[in-house]
């Protein structure tokens, strides 16, 4: 159970009120032309393109909070190591060839190079991986538990907060609160670090109090397990939220350099929310919901006022992806979808159609958190499902050597999504066999990677003639 002091609240209110007000005083001066409206006029500097990369990137931290306290170490080496790796190739592959194209969206980009049937279809996948109601579930989850409203209310709540000022400011406003939610994220988790240290004790501490496996950088996990978690970290490559800040970055070198340096901050943040989950390991052994172990941690150790710091600090790290996944999902329904399907339209009509994107998304968020709350395992068997349709897709739209046939590589996208869907549904028949641990990404992505060699296998022979 957890306790709220008029301290904490101020400060959690005043939270809410600072990123609200700095979402309206940076979108006023927001154009109606589409450029400026999605990609803040394609002017992002370095140092806002780094803040707003970082932030966005740990919309699911409750979570990542209970993978700590289940499984240890391992969290960080399948969850931050790898995407480490991939948002590195990613900077050096594709970063400055993302900005030279100067598109909107990812399917904009599949549309030019693969024809309009794969654009749509890309633009079906991705708008199901930027689904902003995980995000909101946590959210009004959260301000349920701190200000006793029913889900409904906290859900209403939090998208409020979150797009309130996305209306007016566009991704302009995304970005600057995102700005604000980076300094507080990062303060929040530093100071939980130096009371856990203080109060209960060094690395001895962790050791005497820990199993042995939550310090193995790989635990007790298999091979496959790691794999699967590796592959998932392939989404980096098609990855909406990369490459709309690619495209809004001001130079292909600023996305270059704000992604590699973005490197270094997530290591860091990494290191903070792997000590803390950890310590709430170490110190509360029995916890019954483990997704709750950050802020049962902050409810035994933090004092009043410094417990509100660290409950803004969740709020920030999960509304800086919810806010930043409301858009992109305006994004996709504004210039994926109406603007594509409405054949007299312009450009001049984006800002329009991302309103009601906006909209659209925020309804369809409430309901799919309200009616189905473990919506956060849906996002990810959602992400296994539909990540190997559309990863090499991506990658060879920017490199034509990769190109395959356009018919093929639509196929390609639905036999991946199709196979992996399948196989989700029928491999607990295979309870006591091995093939029960092979999961519907790695399938997909067999399928997606054949088809893909097929296509480019007349290539190959005409080279090797």
């Amino acid at each position: 159970m957890v306790s709220f002091s008029t301290a904490d609240l101020i400060i959690i209110i005043l939270f809410f009120a600072s990123v609200i007000s700095i979402g309206f005083i940076f979108g006023r001066s927001s154009k109606d032309d589409a450029e400026d409206y999605l990609l803040s006029g394609r002017k992002v500097g370095l140092l806002i393109f780094i803040l707003t990369n970082v932030a966005t990137w740990y919309g699911g931290i409750l979570g990542v909070g209970e993978f700590v306290y289940r499984y240890g170490v391992v969290s960080w080496f399948t969850q931050g190591f790898p995407y480490y790796i991939f948002a590195f190739l990613f900077a050096i592959f594709f970063a400055k060839k993302i900005r030279e194209a100067s598109l909107f969206t990812i399917p904009d980009k599949l549309s030019l190079v693969y024809g309009e049937k794969v654009g749509l279809t890309s633009a079906v996948l991705v708008f199901a991986l930027v689904s902003p109601a995980p995000y909101l579930l946590m959210t009004g989850s959260l301000i349920s538990l701190i200000f006793g409203t029913n889900i409904l209310v906290g859900l209403i709540l939090g998208l409020i907060l979150s797009a309130v000022y996305l209306f007016k400011g566009g991704f302009r406003s995304d970005i600057y609160t995102d700005v604000i939610q980076f300094f507080v994220m990062f303060i929040g988790f530093i100071i939980i670090i130096i009371f856990s240290y203080t109060s209960l004790g060094d690395f001895a501490f962790l050791q005497a109090n820990l199993p042995k496996e939550h310090l193995n950088l790989t635990g007790n996990a298999s091979p496959t397990f790691i794999l699967v978690w590796f592959l998932i970290a392939l989404w980096t490559f098609a990855d909406p939220g990369f490459h709309q800040r690619c495209y809004a970055a001001k130079s292909g070198s600023t996305a270059v350099k704000g992604i590699i340096i973005s490197i270094f901050l997530w290591f860091l943040f990494d290191s903070l929310t792997t000590l803390t989950g950890l310590y709430a390991r170490a110190y509360l052994p029995n916890i019954s919901n483990p997704t709750l172990s950050y802020p049962l941690l902050a409810e035994a150790i933090l004092p009043s006022g410094i417990k509100g710091i660290f409950y803004a600090a969740l709020f920030a790290t999960i509304m800086s992806t919810l806010n930043s996944f409301l858009f992109l999902s305006a994004t996709t329904i504004s210039r994926d979808f109406l603007f594509k399907l409405c054949k007299k339209s312009d450009e001049k009509k984006l800002k329009t159609f991302a309103i009601y994107g906006l909209m659209l998304s925020g309804v369809m968020s409430v309901l799919l958190a309200y009616f189905i709350p473990s919506v956060i395992e849906i996002w990810y068997t959602i992400g296994s499902i539909c990540i190997p349709g559309i990863i090499l897709p991506v990658v060879s739209s920017y490199y034509i050597k990769l190109k395959i046939d356009d018919k093929l590589v639509l196929s390609e996208m639905m036999i991946s999504v199709l196979a992996g869907l399948i196989w989700f549904f029928v491999r607990d028949d295979f309870t006591n066999s091995f093939l029960a641990e092979i999961e519907p990404m790695l399938v997909g992505l067999t399928f997606s990677i054949i088809t893909h060699a097929t296509g480019l296998l007349p290539k190959f022979i005409t080279l090797k003639k």
